[in-house]
């Protein structure tokens, strides 16, 4: 799909249905987002570049639109107290909760990766702090694809070994 104009993007607009769906979880709010990411991929069709992936870009559209709608929502839902202590209140929350459980789940999860041998650990926890791959195979001075497979065995370890939170 070369050409960007309206019967192009009908009829990608079909396939973005279901993942409209699988954001929101719920059809109406699918058929907002989808009408809401048509409407801006016409608007800005001037800055779709021909020759590139029209239904990565709508995909793309689509992801940002539901973002930045939920980041306004929670914000919206978010009340600053003006009081000395500057306390931040979710209107939404007013349960109590038990950090126990999750005490207990965190020991756990710190006990697994703990466990894991250092060659697996090391790139598996520069990845979970933001790392991109060629940054720890530079680091660690390790091939790419090495890096690869040592997080995704890693993470293989963990699943394993926290099987019970599953």
């Amino acid at each position: 799909m070369a050409t960007l104009d309206f019967t192009s993007i009908n009829a990608v607009s079909k396939s973005l249905k279901p993942f409209a769906l699988k954001l929101t979880k719920d059809s109406e709010e699918a058929n907002d987002l989808l009408q809401e990411t048509l409407l801006k991929a016409f608007t800005n069709r001037d800055k779709f570049t021909e020759g590139t992936n029209l239904k990565a870009w709508l995909y793309t559209i689509m992801k940002n639109t539901f973002i930045t709608n939920y980041q306004r929502l929670v914000r919206r839902n978010t009340f600053i107290d003006t009081t000395d202590n500057m306390h931040y209140i979710n209107s939404s929350d007013s349960v109590t909760q038990n950090d126990a459980y999750a005490t207990f789940a965190m020991d756990d999860i710190q006990g697994a990766i703990d466990s894991l041998d250092e060659a697996y650990r090391v790139p598996f926890m520069m990845h979970y702090r933001g790392f991109k791959y060629h940054e720890i195979a530079e680091k660690l001075q390790i091939p790419i694809g090495t890096v690869k497979n040592r997080i995704h065995i890693a993470r293989k370890e963990l699943k394993a070994s926290l099987a019970q939170y599953a």
